[in-house]
């Protein structure tokens, strides 16, 4: 089941995607009994939302050994955990504002994963996925030049806009093996394969669970292949998840608009 929050003329809702691509409204939230209204909409009349405003973002830095590599960073022995603030989700076709204080803010493709209804404090690797509600695409915009002067996360990759989810959440979603693509104006910058991942998702939900209650709609992002980049105003960031979906956002600089030809970040 494909879960999609939307924004429609009678105001926003929750949804699923049938199999001839139409939205079918549900009552309420989805974390629980799924209840449809009988409404139908064609995506052509709404505008998709994040599929889910989360009350943190979790992000887990230097997950694939060649993304360490290419930062010149050892690999982890354990799972590198940062906060990313709810402020700076955005949805599928949001921009990206670049920020005035950073020359240098790069995309991170990941896949991420939605905690379900009963949360997760303290589980263990054997039950940790039992707290997963589904998967989606989310984009890790980091603020790279910041990242360096600050040292810890924060700032760098706190900004409003500073973290793409979407199109939708994916319940039968298998993630074990698939590939993570980035594309920026259709080239190709990153690519990489879950099955690449340094710590498994249950390891990762079992050791941010020991550390802060995951709730229901809560955001873990598992980490970026190798291959990351700047972006600049004007451009189009795809995330590319291999039987998931397509994350599609285009920038814009920190006055909210593209630049002239002649290109930069405004």
């Amino acid at each position: 089941m494909r879960i999609v929050r939307f924004a429609h003329a009678q105001g926003m809702s929750f949804g699923t995607v049938e199999s001839d691509g139409n939205l079918a409204q549900i009552e309420g939230h989805p974390f629980g009994s799924i209840v449809y209204t009988g409404a139908r909409f064609d995506p052509g009349d709404v505008r998709l939302l994040s599929p889910i405003l989360p009350s943190k973002v979790i992000g887990i830095g230097r997950n694939y050994a060649e993304h360490a590599a290419e930062m010149g960073n050892e690999v982890p022995t354990e799972p590198m955990i940062f906060l990313k603030p709810s402020t700076s989700v955005i949805g599928p076709g949001d921009v990206i504002r670049l920020t005035e204080l950073s020359d240098n803010v790069h995309h991170e493709a990941e896949l991420a994963v939605v905690i379900g209804a009963s949360g997760a404090r303290r589980v263990t690797e054997s039950n940790a996925m039992d707290s997963v509600f589904g998967y989606t695409c989310g984009n890790d915009v980091t603020a790279r030049d910041l990242q360096k002067k600050d040292v810890q996360f924060t700032r760098a990759k706190g900004f409003d806009s500073f973290c793409p989810i979407g199109p939708w959440i994916d319940t039968d979603f298998d993630p074990d093996d698939v590939e993570v693509r980035c594309e920026v104006d259709g080239e190709v910058r990153q690519s990489g394969r879950t099955s690449q991942l340094i710590f498994s998702i249950p390891r990762i939900i079992a050791f941010v669970s020991e550390v802060m209650t995951l709730l229901p709609g809560d955001v873990i992002l598992t980490g970026t292949p190798a291959g990351v980049g700047p972006i600049l105003a004007g451009q189009r960031v795809d995330v590319i998840i291999e039987n998931l979906g397509t994350l599609p956002n285009h920038v814009v600089g920190a006055n909210g608009l593209t630049p002239a030809p002649t290109g930069g970040q405004g």
